[in-house]
C-alpha cells in the first residue's frame, strides 16, 4: 500500500469502523443548538438525538472549517507521513476546503520535503463518501499521491447525488425554497427531487407527490442517469436523516430492479442534516454526468 495519508471532512458521512479500517484522518466540521454548546468530531450527538432534537423544533447552526484547525490537524499528520491527500468537502456549500487549501499551501511553503493535495470533490455526504472510498480502493492498488488525486479530479462529475427530504421547511430555511413553496408543498404532500450539480450546489430537479413516489423515482433517476458507467457501479451508497427503514427500502429497489448487491447504509451526518432535515435520503452512484 503506498505511504500517503487520506485525510477526509467529517461530512463524507463515513461509518467510523470504515475510517478506522483504512486509518483515515478526519477533519470535522461543527455544530450547536441554542444552548451554546459546540459538537464536533469526538463530542458529537448520537444521530437520534441529534435528529429527535429538530423534529421537536430545536435547529442547529453550523460552522466550517477554519484555517488554524485544517492546519493543526495536517501537521498532526505529518508526524508519521510527508504526503497527504485531503478529500474535502464541496466548495459549493461550505468554505471548509478554501480552509484546507490555505492551510496546505501554508505548510508546504514553511516545509521543502511535504506535499499536500486538496481535492474540492464538490460532493457532499456519502458521495463525498463515494469518492474517499474509490480513493481507498486505488490506495490499497498501488496506486501514487498524484495518481489518486488526478482520478478524482477526473471522475468527481460523475459522482451523481439524487435525494429527497421530507420537511420543506429546512429547504426554505436554506433558501433552496420560497416559504410559499414550502407551505403550499406540505399541505399538498409534495416531495422534491434535487441533485447536487457541476458546482457543489443543491438543485431542484422535479417534484412528486408522495413519499414512496419520492424514493421509487430516486432509483428511477439512478437507472437513467447511470449510462455507460454502469459497469463502474459495483456498489452503492445511500444515506439517511434518521429515515433508516426508507433508506432499506431504496437500497433493496436498486438490487430488484437494476442488479447491484453491495451497498452501504449510514446517517446524513449533523452539519449537513442541520440543513436537510429528518426524513432525508440520498443515493449516490456512478454516471455520465451529474
Amino acid at each position: 500500500m503506498s505511504e500517503f495519508k487520506i485525510s477526509i471532512c467529517s461530512t463524507a458521512d463515513l461509518p467510523e469502523s470504515y475510517i478506522q479500517e483504512n486509518q483515515l484522518g478526519v477533519v470535522g466540521l461543527s455544530y450547536m443548538f441554542d444552548d451554546g454548546e459546540v459538537h464536533k468530531r469526538g463530542n458529537d450527538l448520537p444521530e437520534p438525538v441529534f435528529y429527535s432534537k429538530m423534529r421537536e423544533g430545536q435547529m442547529p447552526t453550523t460552522s466550517q472549517i477554519n484555517p488554524e484547525e485544517a492546519k493543526a490537524a495536517f501537521e498532526e499528520y505529518l508526524k508519521t507521513t510527508k504526503e497527504i491527500l485531503q478529500i474535502a468537502f464541496s466548495s459549493g456549500l461550505s468554505g471548509s476546503y478554501n480552509s484546507l487549501r490555505m492551510a496546505a499551501e501554508e505548510l508546504m511553503e514553511e516545509r521543502d520535503d511535504i506535499k499536500i493535495i486538496v481535492v474540492d470533490t464538490l460532493a457532499a455526504s456519502l458521495g463525498e463518501g463515494l469518492l474517499v472510498h474509490k480513493a481507498v480502493q486505488l490506495k490499497k492498488q498501488g496506486k501514487s499521491l498524484e495518481e489518486v488525486a488526478a482520478w478524482l479530479e477526473e471522475h468527481k462529475l460523475n459522482l451523481v447525488h439524487m435525494f429527497t427530504v421530507d420537511d420543506l421547511f429546512h429547504l426554505y430555511r436554506g433558501g433552496r425554497v420560497s416559504k410559499a413553496t414550502a407551505i403550499l408543498g406540505t399541505m399538498v404532500n409534495i416531495k422534491p427531487i434535487l441533485h447536487v450539480d457541476d458546482e457543489g450546489h443543491l438543485i431542484p430537479l422535479s417534484k412528486v407527490r408522495g413519499r414512496k413516489k419520492s424514493l421509487n423515482t430516486l432509483v428511477d433517476y439512478m437507472e437513467d442517469k447511470m449510462g455507460s458507467c454502469r459497469d463502474q457501479n459495483d456498489i452503492f451508497f445511500i444515506s439517511h436523516g434518521d429515515s433508516l427503514e426508507d433508506a432499506e427500502y431504496v437500497a433493496e429497489e436498486v438490487k430488484r430492479r437494476l442488479g447491484i448487491e453491495s451497498y452501504l447504509i449510514n446517517y446524513v451526518s449533523p452539519t449537513i442534516g442541520a440543513h436537510s432535515g429528518p426524513g432525508t435520503i440520498a443515493l449516490f452512484f456512478l454516471g455520465d454526468k451529474r
